[in-house]
């Protein structure tokens, strides 16, 4: 069984998320977890007065948190009635990303899934503030990112951006390799070059990537760096109709570089399809 959290404010974009997740492991046994995190900010209590304020909004916050929480319930099973999954509510009046760490480890999550956008959310940003640093802290589990209003398709074209600067390990693939399994993906190797050739190290890292493939169809994609990475990413999204995005996220990779919020909102990274972005194991 797959133990999937799904973080939600309650936004169409949450739900969508969810809705996602349940679609991409339509024919796995899945334990959804629907998580909410409500944070009561209040001045200091200094005094009887201050305290039962803190105490109402606490009270309100919550309550809103519950009916949330029961409303998405409900419209989850209506809309998954066909599927093997089961779901759970979980209201916490903590932070976000220690609410997320901290189930992660308590309910041994598998995957972790959010919109890429709030019910405030900026259209201007690929990812909410909240995606953000959930992406950035979450060091234990992948985490997938669904784009607002995705319809879902099965992700049978499935691109993976690396510089082969990198060994990858086993562990670091499976997230990659159990989707894929699932829809007999081909996967595409997609490298930015700044030389005409692999040095020996990437070379070695590029037949040890083949090596982990070789069940599933796969290509290299060469790619001139002329531009900005993200730009050719989508790009690359675009003209091979790719369904899903996969990048590891290790130090100086360029994963790390784009979940950096001033970053973000320079370079206008906007996948059109989810992000699968997988922790490094190494």
């Amino acid at each position: 069984m797959k133990r999937i959290l799904v973080p939600t404010d309650f936004s169409d974009n949450a739900y969508g998320a969810l809705f996602y997740a349940t679609r991409l492991f339509q024919n796995y046994e899945c334990q959804f977890y629907i998580l909410n995190a409500f944070e009561v900010h209040t001045p200091v209590l200094t005094g009887r007065i201050d305290t039962n304020k803190g105490d109402l909004l606490y009270r309100k916050l919550s309550a809103e948190s519950k009916d949330g929480l029961t409303q998405t319930f409900h419209s989850i099973i209506r809309d998954t009635d066909d599927l093997n999954h089961t779901f759970e509510t979980i209201s916490v009046s903590k932070d976000l990303t220690e609410t997320i760490n901290k189930t992660i480890k308590k309910k041994h999550i598998d995957l972790v899934v959010m919109g890429t956008k709030g019910a405030s959310g900026a259209a201007a940003l690929f990812m909410g503030s909240n995606t953000v640093k959930v992406v950035q802290k979450i060091y234990n589990c992948p985490v997938l990112v669904v784009p607002d209003e995705y319809d879902f398709q099965k992700p049978t074209e499935i691109a993976f951006p690396t510089d082969f600067k990198r060994f990858y390990i086993a562990e670091e693939l499976k997230p990659l390799i159990d989707i894929a399994s699932l829809f007999g993906s081909s996967i595409r190797i997609f490298h930015i070059h700044e030389e005409e050739k692999l040095d020996d190290i990437q070379q070695h890292n590029y037949n040890s990537l083949k090596n982990h493939l070789t069940n599933f169809t796969n290509s290299i994609h060469w790619i001139s760096k002329e531009g900005q990475k993200a730009r050719l990413i989508n790009d690359f999204i675009d003209e091979l109709d790719i369904d899903l995005l996969v990048m590891v996220n290790y130090r100086h990779s360029l994963m790390e570089n784009i979940t950096h919020e001033p970053v973000i909102k320079k370079i206008g990274f906007h996948p059109s399809v989810p992000f699968l972005v997988i922790p490094d194991a190494s």
